[in-house]
């Protein structure tokens, strides 16, 4: 059985470099810029642009969304905001939902996506006590799959043809972890590596 009240309490989460903290409304102004971005918007598959007003009121009611973890990942030393990251889609019956990440231009390559998912992960084991994590990767986010294999999560399937995107198809790749597995070490590596 899940912890449920574990997804409402909103934590904060520190690592080496980074910390994760609830999204809020002063991540709005960054967040809606990361939005606007072309190559985000490729790697998380948005068509849609959101106005400042729509990731405003995201942002700022995400600390009483109940059911969920919405947070901003933030460079630990300056406080400058990352990116966000998200745990959804939580089926309490089942024990398992759903990660989705991103982060912003010149956060990349870094090795802070890697740590921000191990804190994410170790807490919705830890702490919500979920057994399954899930995630889609586009078939064309080589970098993205690699850092989500390097943390635990192992290639389940493809959806074939999930994404058009400049005129092309593109496949999602259906990753996950299990907390057994994370208990038994896969994915809890240096956050660097």
């Amino acid at each position: 059985m899940i912890d449920a009240s574990a997804l409402d309490e909103k934590p904060v989460l520190t690592g080496e470099r980074i910390r994760l903290v609830p999204l809020g409304v002063r991540h709005a102004a960054a967040y809606h810029a990361a939005t606007e971005d072309p190559e985000i918007r490729r790697l998380t598959g948005s068509h849609r642009e959101f106005t400042p007003a729509e990731i405003g009121a995201w942002c700022a009611g995400a600390v009483t969304r109940t059911g969920r973890l919405d947070l901003a990942v933030e460079d630990r030393e300056s406080g400058r905001f990352l990116g966000d990251i998200a745990l959804l889609d939580v089926d309490p019956d089942n024990a398992h939902a759903t990660l989705r990440i991103m982060l912003v231009a010149g956060a990349t390559d870094r090795g802070l996506g890697s740590e921000a998912v191990r804190l994410l992960l170790g807490h919705a084991f830890d702490r919500v006590q979920l057994h399954r994590v899930q995630l889609e990767v586009w078939d064309f986010n080589h970098r993205a799959r690699r850092a989500y294999e390097r943390c635990g999560f192992t290639l389940e399937g493809r959806m074939r043809q999930a994404l058009r995107w400049d005129g092309a198809w593109h496949d999602v790749l259906v990753m996950a972890a299990l907390r057994t597995e994370w208990t038994d070490g896969a994915g809890r590596a240096d956050a660097t590596g």
